[in-house]
């Protein structure tokens, strides 16, 4: 069994707890959290603790190095841990773990609902209502109106989110497609392709796969321009699998037909960031982890790492 105390401080827990209806205490016997650390401000509060909890907050290798020696483990509150720097970790002595199953439907879903919106044009049709034009009730439809039944959706990564996002998709009749970085044999209503053909037979595009250096701009210009000029592409999953250049060219020039947006490069966008005002975007600000439930989960399973970590039985270590 590890000899060590449980003392947790969670760095930026309004990332988490934005709305103050989480329960941080249950995570260990003593727990200290603050809304938001600086960078410069991380090394004075990891003082003394034993678990530093952080929700997709940047932790670089120079300040992990200065870490106290009490600090034993560091929980990354969500699936991705792309933002800490695991070798310094590893060089420190550091255990790091994450929650890597906590909004799988949440987040299927999210890319479920930009799919399902986008075929109705549904953003478009509450714009014009909200600026006062009821021509679609007066007249016809003045919007694109289509049934995703019949229509190909390509999916490149196919893990839990991805595989959830298939299972509801076949459900509502569509074709499916699917690129991974290890070969898969064909399943009923779901064959595994190659890049170019997920790109280029895709009427809807869902990313799912992790942040990584070879997925990095995985959607450039030269992969938008191999989609059809009818294609929507929907991102749940990390900004910066897509040039976000490239797409914003490639939506003002209708080389697609628009995208489903709930992570952008930078988070939040920049003010002047035509994302925002583009009329065939739809755009979330990271919502698909933020239902009240799916919060619930993650701190429960975070509360999980920690006490496996503590009785010697470690679970969902990273680095």
């Amino acid at each position: 069994m590890i000899t060590m105390n449980d003392k947790t401080v969670v760095l930026n827990g309004f990332r988490l707890n934005y709305d103050k209806k989480l329960d941080l205490s249950v995570l260990s016997t003593q727990v200290t959290e603050y809304d938001v650390t600086n960078e410069e401000d991380i090394l004075a509060r990891v003082q003394g603790q034993d678990i530093v909890v952080t929700k997709e907050m940047p932790v670089s290798g120079e300040i992990i190095a200065q870490f106290p020696d009490s600090v034993k483990l560091i929980c990354e509150a969500g699936t991705g841990y792309n933002n800490i720097d695991l070798a310094a970790a590893k060089a420190k002595g550091i255990a790091v773990c994450n929650i890597p199953a906590y909004s799988t439907e949440r987040v299927a879903h999210t890319a479920i609902t930009f799919i399902l919106n986008l075929s109705s044009t549904l953003h478009t049709q509450i714009a014009m209502l909200a600026k006062g034009n009821r021509d679609n009730f007066t007249k016809c439809m003045q919007v694109n109106h289509v049934e995703v039944n019949g229509k190909t959706l390509g999916v490149i990564g196919a893990g839990a989110i991805g595989r959830e996002v298939i299972k509801v998709a076949q459900a509502l009749g569509m074709k499916v497609i699917a690129y991974t970085r290890t070969p898969r044999e064909d399943e009923e209503n779901l064959k595994y392709v190659d890049l170019e053909t997920v790109l280029k037979e895709s009427d809807y595009l869902t990313l799912h796969c992790p942040l990584t250096p070879q997925t990095k701009h995985i959607i450039n210009k030269e992969a938008l321009a191999k989609m059809k000029p009818t294609a929507f592409i929907i991102n749940t999953a990390r900004g910066a699998l897509i040039d976000e250049a490239a797409l914003i060219e490639a939506l003002q020039n209708g080389t697609i037909a628009g995208a489903g947006l709930d992570v952008q490069e930078i988070e939040p966008p920049l003010a002047d960031n035509p994302l925002y005002e583009l009329p065939n975007v739809i755009m979330t600000p990271h919502m698909g982890w933020k239902g009240l439930e799916t919060r619930q989960r993650l701190v429960q399973i975070l509360a999980d790492n920690i006490k496996g970590f503590l009785t010697g039985n470690p679970i969902n270590v990273v680095g």
